[in-house]
């Protein structure tokens, strides 16, 4: 654990409860109180630390002191700034959270009741001048930690092999009651006991989308090297590159060399170029050779993969002609599986399955049994452009228009998608 943290907007520093609860608490040079709780609110996925308590000797009330007037926090000492103590004399407001009152040494349920252990420490984060719950910590060896059998802990979790205590991420944990004012109750897990270590990356990508980026480090920061690397491939782009901006580029490189070589390209080409190229410096050199050539490949134009060889006819022909004329001219395209609508000019107007072709009525015209909005390449697009829309649209062929929206060629999927990365892999 680092022991030693300052606020502010330095690196992520770790806290465990226990070690922090009793601590000195210091006003304008002179010690007041200790620190005897924290007050957090639920934010779903991860606790966020409002207000710390503090107990004052011979008497005097105790201290509600909103986060933001903490300065600086050790496991030997907090510094608070008040401009008027007596301002923040007060009970906690009926509701709160508190972590040790509520949530420490009570037993930890899951969906079904069944226990899985006893929380013994509650693990936290502080990152740009906030602080989150992250983890609960249901080890056994906490147990000893917190009776000041450090090193005992230590020797019996080496000796388990184990590198670590087992903690539980805080967005298992179920909402709290809002009833919270003598709360006596267990912690209730949202998942089954069995499945604590079996979140998938694609849900996991999911409950980070949905955090602040600080809530969002605070828990990606907490994921195994593994787990952080499936779970960064399944965050969308544009998360994806908040999420690495605030990351070590070292570390960036490390998830990134755990990913095959087409996954890793993927992630890097959502990324500045500048970026890209000081992350892939820092990878395995064998992984670096093998990236740098998809990402060179993704960037070549897309007519190098345009085939001229598709079915085309105009929006006045019926669906009848259409299925007669079909067996004679496909035999010599490579593109089959769609007709593409146009004018005399070539001005691509639509696109019609072959599957709905056979479904339409006889006297049906092209025009009227058509798809109009057609998603299509530009003369610019790349290879990387084309295999995005493959990803995300379920075609099996692109067609590429110019400026004026006459169709030059179609690009088949089998072109990108399976092209793209086999030669690397």
């Amino acid at each position: 654990m680092q022991n030693e943290a300052g606020k502010g907007n330095g690196p992520i520093q770790d806290f465990l409860l226990t070690d922090i609860i009793g601590v000195d608490v210091v006003l304008n040079g002179k010690r007041i109180g200790k620190l005897s709780d924290i007050v957090v609110v639920d934010r779903d996925k991860v606790a966020e630390v409002t207000d710390i308590i503090v107990t004052r000797p011979f008497g005097n009330h105790s201290l509600i002191v909103p986060w933001p007037k903490v300065k600086s926090m050790t496991a030997k000492v907090i510094v608070i700034d008040l401009e008027n103590i007596t301002k923040y004399e007060a009970e906690p407001p009926e509701g709160s959270i508190l972590l040790k009152d509520h949530i420490l040494d009570k037993k930890v349920l899951d969906m079904e009741d069944n226990i899985v252990e006893i929380v013994y420490d509650l693990k936290l984060m502080m990152k740009n001048n906030r602080l989150y719950v992250t983890y609960v910590d249901s080890d056994k060896h906490a147990r000893l930690r917190r009776v000041g059998m450090r090193r005992l802990a230590e020797v019996m979790r080496k000796r388990a092999g184990e590198t670590e205590d087992v903690m539980i991420p805080w967005f298992y944990v179920q909402s709290m009651p809002t009833d919270l004012s003598s709360f006596k109750g267990d912690v209730r897990l949202k998942v089954l006991k069995e499945k604590l270590n079996d979140l998938p990356p694609v849900d996991l990508a999911d409950i980070l989308e949905e955090l602040d980026h600080d809530q969002r480090l605070a828990v990606f920061h907490q994921l195994d090297t593994e787990q952080a690397s499936d779970t960064l491939e399944e965050i969308n782009p544009n998360v994806q590159r908040s999420l690495i901006s605030s990351l070590r580029r070292e570390k960036v490189a490390e998830l990134i060399d755990l990913m095959t070589p087409g996954q890793a390209a993927d992630v890097l080409a959502a990324l500045p170029s500048m970026d890209a190229r000081e992350i892939i410096d820092l990878m395995n050199e064998d992984n670096a050779v093998k990236i740098r050539s998809i990402l060179e490949k993704q960037d070549e134009n897309i007519l190098n993969f345009t085939s001229l060889n598709f079915l085309a006819m105009f929006p006045d022909e019926t669906a009848e002609q259409a299925r007669s004329e079909y067996q004679s001219i496909a035999k010599s395209k490579d593109v089959v599986m769609y007709i593409y609508v146009v004018d005399e000019n070539d001005k691509l107007l639509g696109v019609l399955d072959i599957k709905e072709l056979l479904k339409a009525d006889e006297k049906a015209l092209l025009g009227d049994v058509m798809v109009k909005n057609v998603i299509s390449l530009g003369l610019d697009s790349t290879l990387r452009d084309a295999s995005r829309i493959f990803a995300r649209y379920d075609f099996r062929a692109v067609p590429v228009t110019d400026d004026e929206g006459r169709i030059v060629g179609v690009v088949p999927y089998r072109d990108v998608m399976k092209l793209t990365h086999h030669f690397v892999e």
